[in-house]
């Protein structure tokens, strides 16, 4: 049985002004370290230009990682990863709603990214997201939070079993 390779994006996403969104941007920094050996993972930051992801989308990916902060309601510092259940379709916009949505160039929204994805069929059908809770996300100041700084090792390790365990990465190649 010939074993099928995956083609894998892992994204950063955030903004480095807005001290934990820039989760993250700071995971793919170190990540990409451990993977650089690997030609089938592709790590990128991406901040805040989903159009960017987009684009690079079209290089025909397996999976898709998004990594990025949360605020989804467990104390800060919790990492989640889920696999992402729906995108919504643009076809299914109400005219102008479809065309407030294409008028954005830039996508800095991750899930309006992966709506103009899906539309350009360019999107994979895995995609994921590997979360950090943020602690403080809506101001304008630079630096994260001790807690979600410190909660990236722990997200590296999650990410890297993940890989191991489905046997789409051995980090002894």
């Amino acid at each position: 049985m010939v074993a099928i390779i995956k083609k894998i994006l892992i994204a950063g996403v955030g903004n480095e002004l807005k001290q934990d969104d820039a989760f993250g941007i700071e995971f793919v920094k170190k990540f990409q370290n451990i993977v650089s050996h690997l030609s089938r993972i592709i790590v990128m930051e991406v901040g805040i230009g989903g159009i960017h992801l987009v684009q690079e989308l079209h290089a025909q990916y397996d999976i898709l990682i998004l990594v990025d902060s949360v605020a989804w309601g467990k104390e800060a510092g919790h990492i989640y990863f889920r696999e992402m259940e729906k995108v919504s379709d643009i076809e299914k916009m109400p005219v102008f709603e479809k065309r407030t949505f294409l008028a954005d160039m830039h996508y800095t929204n991750p899930i309006r990214a992966l709506m103009l994805a899906k539309a350009l069929k360019v999107l994979p059908k895995e995609v994921y997201i590997l979360g950090c809770e943020a602690a403080k996300h809506d101001d304008f100041a630079i630096g994260m939070t001790d807690v979600v700084e410190n909660a990236i090792p722990k997200a590296i390790i999650l990410l890297k079993n993940w890989l191991i365990t489905k046997k789409l990465a051995s980090f002894n190649e």
